[in-house]
């Protein structure tokens, strides 16, 4: 359902000493494919290089996310028994880092959007909870689907349990060993969680054959979960990151920002900071001020935020490529390191992919937006900075983002807006600051 841009949209009030009032939950999902300059390019058949048709994705994926995977509406509507379960944590609070600022001694003014307020812990629900939701009404009983750091995979699990779904996880291996707290968190929920690559699959199979020691990456754990969905007819898969339908069940975060500012008596952010693995934090903080931007005049500058590890956007080729290892989904338009490329183990195991969104690279293509490298020791120096001053620890994903804002925040000299999305909280991640400190 497409609406104007003078919809009203959702509202949590904060003010400048963030302080939050609840308010309603969205109503609507933003599709930044509305107001793009140029349209995204298409995704490719893996066979014969043409535009894929709904035919194409049937086998993997419901009509309802299908259509929305190439929808150009505005805002599409967002299902009540959705904004039901939304509701259990939505809206997120936007918060004025006051402390924050007085530790760095900056004249900027800070904000962040909380997205570790849900039961899991990060903004991944989202989307887990639509994706499991039009699955569930097109009969199917059974999702499967890779995960990292295992913040989606909690997500998938609690979605699927609520809506009366079983759901199988492949997890990165150097997630599963280091991170184990959430795989309990999958087994709590009901799911079952494999280290990948595994023995299960022939794609898991084939790799290990091939690199035995592998710490595996999210680019081998897709083909694992797509070739399992593929041959069970009563099964799907779920992608908790990179496709269009991802970055639009997101944007409630952006949505919330622009009401939750204004409010706060701002004119708008001067500049946005996320960080970025996927895509799906980082689009939907900044699609709805990107989409702003283009229609309305502000100057928001969104900026994604990278491990230097694994820096798709700020050292990858703009071209076609697959989403994983063993080449089984379609060609994607994005910005890649190579299908073939292995990250480092890193602690951010969330941004541990080899390419981008086709949504979120074609906007660093336009312009629209741009990307920074951080280190890792940097990464978690700002983590700390930032959990001794607001009191949340930072997800190792969120630090990025963090760190940017930080740096930045340093440089400034008059009073701008700044905004920085946190995407989780890093309570199960204490091992990895443990390691840093």
């Amino acid at each position: 359902m497409a609406l104007t841009d003078e919809t009203p949209r959702t509202n949590r009030l904060t003010d400048p000493l963030g302080t939050a009032i609840p308010s309603t939950v969205p109503t609507h999902w933003y599709n930044l494919n509305a107001d793009f300059p140029e349209p995204v390019p298409p995704h490719l058949h893996p066979g014969t290089r043409e535009p894929l048709t709904p035919p194409d994705l049937a086998p993997l994926f419901p009509m309802a996310l299908i259509e929305q995977e190439v929808a150009t509406e505005r805002y599409i509507e967002i299902p009540q028994a959705v904004r039901e379960i939304y509701a259990l944590w939505r809206p997120s609070p936007l918060i004025r880092a006051a402390r924050l600022e007085r530790a760095i001694g900056t004249k900027a003014r800070i904000y962040y959007k909380y997205e570790g307020v849900s039961p899991v812990g990060s903004h991944k629900p989202n989307t887990a909870v639509a994706q499991a939701y039009y699955n569930a009404i097109e009969g199917i009983t059974r999702l499967t689907t890779e995960t990292g750091a295992g913040q989606w995979g909690a997500s998938l699990a609690m979605a699927c349990s609520l809506l009366g779904l079983t759901c199988e996880v492949w997890q990165v291996r150097a997630s599963y060993d280091s991170k184990p707290y959430r795989r309990f968190q999958m087994e709590t929920y009901g799911s079952v969680c494999h280290p990948s690559p595994s023995d299960l699959t022939e794609a898991g199979r084939a790799i290990l054959a091939e690199l035995p020691d592998t710490t595996g990456s999210l680019g081998m754990a897709i083909s694992e979960a797509v070739e399992v969905a593929a041959k069970d007819p009563g099964a799907h898969y779920a992608l908790g990151s990179v496709l269009n339908h991802v970055m639009l069940h997101q944007t409630v975060i952006g949505q919330e920002v622009l009401v939750q500012l204004a409010a706060a008596g701002e004119t708008q952010a001067d500049i946005a900071f996320a960080c970025a693995g996927g895509g799906s934090n980082l689009a939907g903080l900044t699609f709805p001020l990107i989409g702003q931007n283009l229609r309305e005049g502000t100057t928001t500058r969104a900026v994604a935020c990278e491990p230097a590890a694994c820096p798709s956007l700020t050292q990858g080729e703009y071209r076609y490529d697959f989403g994983d290892v063993a080449g089984l989904t379609p060609l994607l338009k994005m910005y890649t390191l190579g299908k073939d490329f292995v990250p480092p183990a890193i602690h951010a195991g969330g941004l541990r992919y080899h390419g981008m969104s086709p949504m979120v690279s074609h906007a660093v293509n336009l312009g629209l937006m741009k990307a920074v490298a951080i280190e890792q020791d940097d990464a978690f120096a700002a983590g700390i900075e930032f959990a001794r001053a607001e009191g949340i620890i930072p997800a190792p994903e969120s630090t990025h983002a963090v760190a940017a804002a930080l740096a930045y925040a340093r440089t400034v000299t008059g009073p701008e807006v700044i905004l920085i999305g946190l995407s989780g909280n890093g309570v199960l991640d204490l091992p990895a600051y443990a390691s840093y400190v």
